[in-house]
Parts: structure tokens; C-alpha cells; sequence
């Protein structure tokens, strides 16, 4: 599996899914190889609008928004603090991402996510919450004790 990323797997609030822990874990069968992280398809693909912002936004809620940044309070407050905790814990910004999908398209998203994202190694995807491959990393992964951090 090269870097799979597809609009598909983009968010309404930003987060590419590719890159998330639970959608790693799923694409590489890493429960099954001790991997103990729960296993995601994703938000969209799981008929999820957002599973950080759905509750608390009618217009991600009930479909009326494909993403954050078509309504007029973007960013909104719930936005900004998500967007604080993926820029301080996972190096990578929802907003940040949210304001390249709008100024210059998806295609160009996704070419700059699978930039930031490569494996080096083996040219798949490394994970946002802790910055490691799901195919080269595997042992690094199942001895981790912080399972959503770059510190190990």
C-alpha cells in the first residue's frame, strides 16, 4: 500500500484520516499483529461527518457542509481548539490544512500530504499521532507504551 490519499479521507474538519493511528492500523491488519490500536475507515467512509465536530455543528451535522472552511465562522471556537491540539501533539493543522484545500484545491492537498507523510523507507505513510509507519515501524509500534505520541 503506497500513500494512499484520497479525498475520501479527508474530514470536513481537516484531518486526513490517511495519516490518523486508527486508519493505519486498519489498512495494515495491525490488531491482528499486537498492534493494539482501535481500527477506523475513516470519518466519511464510516457515514461520519466529523467525529470531532458533528455534534457540535448543525452544518457538518446534517450534511449541509462538505468542510469547515465553506461556513462564514471558520474557524469556529470548536475548530481552533482541535486545531491546538493537533498542532501541539501531532504536527499537523486542521485549519492549516482546511485554508490549502480552499486557496489552491484538493489535488494540491493531497500532493502536499503525501510529501509530509512519506515513509522514507518504504514510501507508504507514516502516522500523524506518532510519526511512524504501520509496515516498517511494526515492532516500534507494539512495544510503544504512548501509542498517540512522537516521545514514545
Amino acid at each position: 500500500m503506497r500513500n494512499p490519499m484520497n479525498e475520501r479521507l479527508v474530514a470536513p474538519c481537516g484531518i486526513n484520516c490517511a495519516v490518523c493511528a486508527c486508519y493505519l492500523a486498519l489498512a495494515h491488519g495491525a490488531w491482528e499483529k499486537g498492534v493494539k490500536i482501535p481500527r477506523c475507515p475513516g470519518c466519511l467512509p464510516r457515514h461520519k461527518m466529523c467525529a470531532n465536530l458533528m455534534k457540535r455543528c448543525p452544518k457538518i451535522g446534517k450534511g449541509r457542509i462538505r468542510f469547515c472552511h465553506e461556513c462564514a465562522r471558520f474557524p469556529c471556537q470548536h475548530l481552533k481548539g482541535l486545531d491546538g491540539r493537533y498542532r501541539a501533539r501531532y504536527r499537523t493543522s486542521p485549519v492549516e490544512n482546511l485554508e490549502r484545500i480552499r486557496d489552491r484545491g484538493m489535488r494540491s492537498f493531497l500532493a502536499s500530504q503525501r510529501r509530509k507523510w512519506r515513509c522514507s523507507k518504504c514510501g507508504g505513510s507514516i502516522c500523524c499521532h506518532n510519526g511512524l509507519c504501520f509496515r516498517c515501524d511494526l515492532e516500534a509500534l507494539r512495544t510503544r507504551k504512548k501509542k498517540y505520541s512522537w516521545d514514545g
